[in-house]
């Protein structure tokens, strides 16, 4: 079995500058993942898709099947997660070829691919690093998906500048308390620009006493950031109230 990681969310997401490319740095999630099983799996990738996969990296893909801890337009990576299972399943490592052929297939792909996926501001409709930038300090996250599943448009780069975000993340105070709150801005900000207007998370952050919140900058992911060990029951209690399905708790960042 070949398994990989998803994410939940961002930390980051937006424009750098009002014209420029789309960036994030990503927030990684152990506790979510696609891996290769016994044909035909759970999750389909389109044989259309699969063809111009394998092309795309020159090698024929195992005739695998594929499953799935989260679900499709969540925000989660499954997308992409599938692609590099399939990647290395069939014997390919190298992370910028990995990157490069799920480009072609995606259009819009997450670093999943990379050995340190959070340690990097990536361009997603580019499948490059922009730069290296320093790994979240580790947190404990409770979170699920909140509202409906949302498709990633690799057309769609209606999100908000935060060139300024990007700056204070490499540059000022690298606290977890220093980081969630940049995180909180960043996810209020699209929240701002894309809705829902009735998200809830800045909220509930405040009812339960979170650093900041995260979210899905395009999918339904939702998440709380906690000093690692403090999250209280209650936080996957709120979470479920609010609606939100596959509640969990989880650790990230540097160990």
């Amino acid at each position: 079995m070949t398994r990989v990681a998803g994410h939940l969310g961002e930390w980051l997401q937006g424009r750098l500058g009002p014209a420029g490319p789309v960036a994030l740095i990503t927030l990684c999630c152990p506790a979510l993942g696609v891996a290769t099983c016994a044909p035909p799996g759970r999750l389909a990738v389109p044989p259309g898709a699969r063809a111009r996969f394998a092309a795309a990296l020159g090698v024929p893909l195992p005739d695998l099947g594929l499953s799935a801890d989260m679900p499709p337009g969540g925000g989660a990576g499954v997308s992409t997660a599938a692609l590099v299972a399939l990647a290395r399943a069939a014997g390919v490592v190298d992370p910028a070829r990995i990157a490069a052929a799920c480009l072609t297939v995606e259009g819009a792909t997450d670093p999943l691919m990379l050995p340190r996926p959070d340690a990097v501001l990536w361009a997603p409709r580019e499948a490059r690093t922009l730069s290296d930038v320093p790994q979240p300090c580790r947190a404990e996250i409770v979170a699920g998906f909140l509202g409906p599943v949302e498709r990633t448009d690799p057309s769609d780069d209606r999100f908000p500048d935060i060139s300024d975000l990007v700056a204070r993340w490499c540059e000022g105070p690298r606290t977890l308390r220093a980081q969630a709150a940049l995180a909180a801005v960043s996810a209020e900000r699209t929240t701002a620009l894309r809705g829902p207007a009735d998200d809830p998370m800045a909220r509930l952050a405040r009812d339960l006493g979170a650093l900041g919140h995260v979210r899905a900058h395009t999918g339904s992911a939702r998440g709380l950031v906690f000093p690692p060990g403090t999250a209280p029951a209650a936080a996957l209690e709120a979470l479920a109230s609010v609606g939100a399905t596959g509640v969990i708790g989880f650790a990230t960042g540097t160990p």
